[in-house]
């Protein structure tokens, strides 16, 4: 099947039940994504599918043909994702940064969607994203410092 990947098609032979996230990891050798908990529970392994968070950990390859697939590796070509790497590494979010990746992702969404978000939208987008470091304040630090900063370049 042919996937949308990061802006490049990329042909893959696999079934059409596995996970997005093993497609990735280890078909594609894009390892920005991580395994947590492969419930769907941690957020670990979030990507964007046409600018949606979700946890590929559970996605069935065959669901996202077609569809647009942003992952870690290439969230950095939009402006808001761009400007949510600068901000990680400025208020040097992470600690392990083992979630990081999935944090960065459902926050992109967010800047998608709410451009200007509150800490209650921030609250809100960011649930089920666990960070086992407790880097919340630095990680909602970070949104709002991105925001701004995408804000500013358009």
């Amino acid at each position: 099947m042919e996937l949308q990947i990061n802006d490049q098609t990329i042909t893959v032979v696999a079934e059409p039940d596995l996970p997005l996230l093993w497609v990735l990891r280890d078909l594609l050798g894009m390892t920005g994504t991580k395994f947590g908990c492969g419930m769907a529970l941690c957020g670990a392994c979030t990507v964007l599918v046409d600018g949606v968070a979700l946890r590929s950990c559970v996605l069935p390859v065959a669901q996202t043909a077609g569809k647009k697939i942003t992952t870690i590796e290439g969230v950095g070509t939009t402006a808001a994702g761009a400007a949510l790497q600068g901000a990680w590494q400025q208020i040097n979010v992470p600690q392990c940064g083992y979630c990081q990746a999935g944090q960065i992702m459902s926050a992109a969404a967010l800047l998608q969607v709410k451009p200007d978000p509150t800490d209650a939208d921030i609250d809100a987008a960011m649930s089920g994203n666990i960070c086992r470091c407790g880097t919340y304040p630095r990680i909602r630090s970070a949104i709002k410092q991105a925001a701004h900063q995408a804000g500013q370049t358009k």
